[in-house]
């Protein structure tokens, strides 16, 4: 019971904020008129606070920061690209961060249970869900092939380090790029013309001058097209034996069953790292989320002792300053935090529902900040000294090694290590470092996928062994999609999902997670919770970045990229691929077939309530709330209560007039004559 004192919280309250015992589901059952019954399970917590952090890291902290990250670095400026992609991280990574991570641990739920703050909006719940399952699929085949090279690796010779396997064209040479350089005969016979010319005259010289030109010209020519013939044998390992790479998205072609083992292998792992529930998969997390960075150092060693590493550094850090003019730095800077940081993927949220009621989620959100961009700056160190290495092996520019996306992880990375002493060793530490980084996004997203259905039908999953079932079903329902991806024309299906399932719409999302909790829900309200959760007040800092920043920032970044879109194509090593227009139009399909969601439940909540349309709005976004989650001061009649299987709203409280407010003590009084 509540103490006298209106300004102490009443006890039932602290007994809520206090540490919570790590639940223990049971298999137990109870018997009822019905018979004997599965008893619902407890819904988990944490075992303790480091498994949230070390989760969240896991989860976002991956394959983004290894091979997007520097890419773009180097791309927009080296070095004065730093400074849009802090400032995005003060404007949009860390607020939404803690947004959605303190907002999940207020509700205890994830999914559409975290938007019972305002049920008019529980679309972003379900947008949520749906990218992170079509996330769920597309990134399981990047694992795929990171377990093919990883199994490749294990040999004396690299398979990809020479031209004599069977699937090599007549035109593969380890030493492409020299042989590609047509220039220097050009330069010769300029040098020639020029010596001629000043040692004769009149028609001579212009004879011998014409001469030049016109050789220079057959052998530009020549070198132009023995450049665009010659092929390597990294190319082809990773087109021609990998992926068995068809013409097009039209041409399926068969299944890689290489491809489709690993693909099986990498979705078994999942499931067993995540269905005993998070207290399992927090534990798997100490060695998947900490593994990574001492690989990475061991291959950062390594990399700064070759030659050439200093290159590679300075390619990579050196700033130009003149490309902060360019809106595409801020846009690449802005869609970097926000993919990188998971935002907008329902994940955060649900990590944050674990946790116990007064955990200090503010603090993990900062020094979640400060690790991923560690991580991405280390693993841009990693990348370019070796990438430096392998531009003087070859006597080339670090410009023409670098590469973005899969191209860096299997093609420039293999390629290098394969020109390194022990080079098996090197590529097998890459690997692994790699299948680690992103096996612990990969069963943490399916977990958040996971805890937005059992928390939508909790009666349903959290009974017996109906959890592990059900992510025995997810698992094999995104197996059986990824098959279109391990096919000979899997790559167009892997770019189409990669490019459009998520991309840009998650800054839409988080544009609306942020309006609803400043606007509608309230900022002050939400103040006030995150102190009954931390026991001191957030800084207003963080409230104006929610109210003003954040969305702003968002809107922003999406507007500028819209201006800026470009539609999908593929580029190989000689050709560009440009999607037909059907396929482009799926991809729109994968892009708003989640977004989409936030219009349909608004308009479907809208039609659930009764009266004009401004008594349907007030109705619909009213919070439903459980009674420890209420504030001391709050106005019963602007919520819904519940709580367990009661329930009430202010009209239970006829003796308070309306717009009237009720002390958490009189509130608890009241709540005990409801029940």
């Amino acid at each position: 019971m509540a103490t006298d004192d209106k300004n102490s919280p009443p006890e039932e309250w602290k007994q809520q904020t206090e540490p919570l015992a790590p639940s223990t589901p049971t298999d137990t059952a109870t018997l009822s008129s019905e018979g004997l019954k599965p008893e619902i399970m407890e819904r988990e917590v944490w075992s303790n606070k480091l498994d949230f952090l070390l989760a969240c890291i896991g989860f976002s902290v991956g394959l983004g920061n290894v091979w997007r990250f520097p890419f773009l670095c180097y791309r927009n400026g080296g070095g004065a690209f730093l400074i849009p992609y802090f400032i995005a991280v003060i404007l949009g990574g860390i607020p939404a961060f803690f947004l959605e991570v303190s907002l999940g641990q207020f509700m205890s739920e994830g999914g559409t249970g975290t938007w019972k703050i305002c049920p008019l909006f529980q679309g972003i719940g379900y947008a949520c869900a749906i990218i992170v399952f079509l996330l769920n699929c597309e990134y399981n085949i990047i694992l795929t092939w990171a377990f093919h090279y990883l199994f490749s690796s294990f040999t004396s010779v690299l398979p990809w380090s020479h031209c004599e396997n069977d699937w090599n064209t007549e035109t593969c040479r380890v030493d492409h790029r020299q042989l590609g350089k047509g220039h220097q005969g050009n330069e010769t016979l300029y040098n020639v013309s020029v010596v001629v010319n000043g040692s004769l005259g009149g028609a001579a010289a212009s004879t011998v001058s014409s001469v030049a030109a016109n050789v220079s010209w057959v052998t530009s020519k020549v070198a132009e097209n023995v450049s665009k013939q010659i092929s390597d044998p990294v190319t082809e390992y990773w087109e021609r034996k990998v992926l068995g790479l068809s013409s097009g998205i039209d041409e399926p072609g068969n299944i890689k069953w290489d491809l489709c083992l690993c693909l099986l292998l990498a979705w078994i792992v999942v499931y067993f790292c995540i269905w005993k529930g998070i207290r399992s998969s927090g534990k798997v997390m100490y060695f998947t989320a900490t593994s990574p960075y001492i690989l990475m150092f061991i291959l950062l060693i390594r990399g700064l002792t070759l030659e050439g590493a200093s290159e590679g550094l300075k390619f990579y850090l050196i700033p130009d300053w003149s490309r902060l003019l360019d809106t595409q730095v801020w846009v690449d800077a802005g869609t970097q935090i926000f993919f990188s940081y998971s935002i907008a993927l329902g994940t955060l949220t649900a990590l944050g529902s674990y946790n116990r009621f007064n955990h200090n989620s503010l603090r993990d959100a900062v020094l979640f900040g400060l690790v991923n961009s560690f991580t991405s700056i280390l693993a841009g160190l990693v990348i370019f000294s070796i990438l430096g290495f392998m531009a003087v092996r070859q006597g080339v520019s670090v410009a023409e090694v670098a590469e973005s996306g899969p191209g860096l992880a299997f093609i420039a990375y293999p390629e290098a290590v394969s020109q390194m002493p022990i080079a098996p060793f090197w590529s097998c530490l890459f690997f692994i470092m790699v299948i680690l980084l992103g096996l612990d996004s990969q069963f943490v997203g399916v977990e958040g996928f996971i805890t937005f259905v059992v928390d939508l039908y909790p009666h349903v999953f959290r009974k017996g062994f109906r959890r592990e079932i059900l992510i025995g079903v997810v698992c094999v329902t995104c197996f059986l999609v990824g098959l279109s991806m391990v096919t000979e024309g899997g790559m167009y299906v892997f770019q189409l999902f990669d490019y459009y399932s998520a991309s840009r719409i998650v800054l839409v999302v988080a544009f609306f997670e942020c309006v609803v909790v400043s606007y509608i829900y309230g900022t002050n309200r939400f103040q006030d919770n995150l102190e009954m959760m931390f026991g001191f007040r957030v800084n207003p800092v963080m409230k104006y970045m929610w109210m003003i920043f954040t969305p702003i920032f968002t809107m922003t970044i999406f507007i500028m990229g819209a201006i800026t879109y470009s539609e999908l194509s593929y580029d190989r090593k000689f050709i560009t691929y440009e999607y037909p227009r059907w396929s482009i139009m799926i991809g729109w399909t994968l892009a708003l077939c989640s977004v989409v969601c936030i219009p349909i439940v608004f308009v479907f909540r809208l039609y659930q309530q009764e009266g004009d349309l401004a008594q349907r709005f007030r109705a619909a976004t009213m919070p439903t709330l459980k009674k420890h989650q209420v504030r001391a001061g709050e106005d019963l009649r602007r919520i819904n209560l519940t709580n367990g299987c009661t329930s009430g709203t202010a009209d239970d409280f006829p003796d308070f007039p309306d717009g009237a407010f009720i002390s958490v003590k009189d509130f608890n009084n009241r709540e005990s004559e409801i029940v």
